[in-house]
């Protein structure tokens, strides 16, 4: 256990603060409580709900990332090949949040998975030769690996119309035009997910602060961390000290990590990407189109850029989407201030960020046109996925903001680091999230890395209880196809992913 901090003049004290009450503290709070159900665990949220900002299902894509259909995880190398790595290294992190998952379902810890996890079949569409020739190249990768099993491939313009009607009719171009599929992908509601488990964490007596902002952490002078919160009903500041704090505070992370001051806090920036989502409100239209499909990202577009076709299912409801249409807002949160992004930049990483400016303005281009783009240019973009798409069945949502990371690497000063990234002190006291995609859908996999990295003593001690929830940590699935195909169908079984039913003890 995490030695109490004894004070005497009335500061209160915790073992464990969690910063925002998002998709990743939730998980780190309910890894913890089954590891360690003695410590005790504080939560604070500036929002009156959990699940508000990235991890809101109407701010996140859901897609349940797992390199299924995301071209940009498989990049072709200058010999022609594809390099599957990262796609690998995806699908297996997504594995182990299917495994914990289940493990939460099985345990009668949350139920229902059905409102918050679905199955549907995800794709990839492209078009011309050139792309074509890459998809193919991709299938025949991917579909020697188990992980990946299932898939499958088509350039026949009637098969595709039995995968994609909606996107097939009416299409007139006489490019080559193919397609993967694979049913095994899923729609996950990171929002609902995130309120069942601070629903669970709430059983297990974590207390959680919503209306609470923090305003500073800092060292005392024991070690321990003292946490600086407001209140933001009554304007009462509150101190609180604890010896291990996470901050999960998805694109306000960063300006909170300066304020610990630890080394590895310097030299790193941000970059704020807001997006859009188009929203179609015809459910006619809606029910012609079932399944997520993915494309090519434009030339000179960010990764988490790269167009999609969604089906969503939210609050028990079907939706259909596309997008995602970048823009630029200085804030670091859909709720932050416009004053996020200047207030960052410090004497320790102005030249990182500057270095960033000048190697970016291709991107800052493309953000300028994006934010210029009126409804009917973006209705043309639209149109290459579905050509007869009418203006009047479609509106627009606002999504969540996301703050790519900006640091020094061996690619140069001020590089922009595309995915997810954990910062952490020396000694293991602090920890935080950084970055975007792939994050919610890998958040079991980041928060065992804070684990390793911040309580690297308890390890020994913890690794039966982590392998009976996660039965492949530790372990390479893409090497031992055999425990993949039980873990996947097990995990099928107990999410409602497979068509039986499980059976609640």
């Amino acid at each position: 256990m995490i030695r109490k901090v004894i004070m005497n003049n009335g500061q209160k004290v915790t073992d464990v603060i969690l910063i925002g009450a998002g998709v990743m503290s939730a998980t780190l709070g309910s890894l913890l409580k089954e590891l360690a159900p003695e410590w005790e665990i504080k939560v604070f949220e500036k929002l009156a709900t959990p699940g508000e900002e990235s991890s809101n299902e109407w701010n996140n894509a859901g897609t349940g990332h797992a390199a299924l259909c995301e071209l940009n995880y498989t990049p072709e190398k200058s010999d022609g090949s594809i390099d599957i790595s990262k796609a690998i290294k995806v699908n297996e992190q997504f594995q182990l949040s299917r495994q914990f998952w289940s493990y939460l379902v099985k345990s009668n810890l949350i139920r229902n998975p059905h409102e918050f996890i679905m199955p549907i079949p995800h794709m990839s569409l492209v078009e011309g030769e050139k792309n074509v020739t890459f998809l193919n190249n991709r299938f025949k990768a991917l579909s020697a690996i188990p992980l990946f099993q299932g898939m499958e491939y088509s350039e026949d313009p009637e098969k595709l119309k039995e995968w994609l009607p909606l996107v097939m009719e009416g299409r007139t171009s006489n490019e080559p035009i193919a397609a993967t599929k694979i049913d095994s992908g899923t729609d996950v509601n990171f929002g609902a997910l995130t309120r069942m488990l601070f629903e669970h964490l709430k059983r297990k007596n974590v207390e959680i602060n919503y209306n609470h902002s923090v305003k500073d952490i800092k060292r005392a002078s024991d070690g321990s961390w003292e946490v600086k919160v407001k209140n933001l009903d009554s304007g009462k500041i509150e101190d609180h000290h604890a010896k291990f704090v996470f901050i999960g505070g998805g694109g306000g992370s960063l300006p909170l990590l300066q304020k610990t001051g630890i080394p590895e806090s310097k030299h790193i920036g941000g970059f704020p990407v807001s997006g859009l989502f188009m929203v179609c409100n015809n459910p006619e239209v809606v029910e012609q189109h079932h399944a997520k499909v993915y494309g090519k990202a434009k030339v000179g577009a960010p990764p988490m850029s790269v167009p999609h076709l969604d089906t969503r299912f939210i609050d028990n409801k079907k939706s259909l989407l596309f997008g995602p249409f970048a823009g630029f807002s200085p804030k670091f949160l859909k709720t932050g201030s416009n004053l996020d992004l200047i207030s960052t930049v410090k004497p320790n990483n102005v030249t990182t960020m500057l270095a960033a400016g000048m190697k970016e303005m291709a991107l800052t281009k493309y953000l300028i046109e994006q934010v210029m783009l009126s409804h009917e240019k973006r209705m043309e973009e639209l149109r290459e996925f579905i050509p007869n798409a009418k203006s009047e069945d479609w509106g627009m949502v606002v999504a969540g903001q996301r703050v790519q990371v900006i640091k020094d690497t061996e690619s140069g000063k001020g590089t922009l680091q595309f995915g997810t990234e954990v910062v952490s002190a020396t000694d293991g006291s602090v920890a935080a999230l950084l970055g975007a995609s792939p994050g919610a859908s890998t958040a079991v996999h980041v928060m065992l890395e804070v684990l390793e990295k911040c309580f690297p003593e308890q390890m020994f001690k913890w690794k039966p209880k982590i392998e009976e929830m996660i039965p492949s940590y530790g372990v390479s699935l893409v090497d031992n196809p055999e425990l993949f195909q039980e873990i996947h169908a097990s995990t099928a079984e107990v999410l409602g992913l497979s068509g039986k039913e499980f059976v609640y003890s």
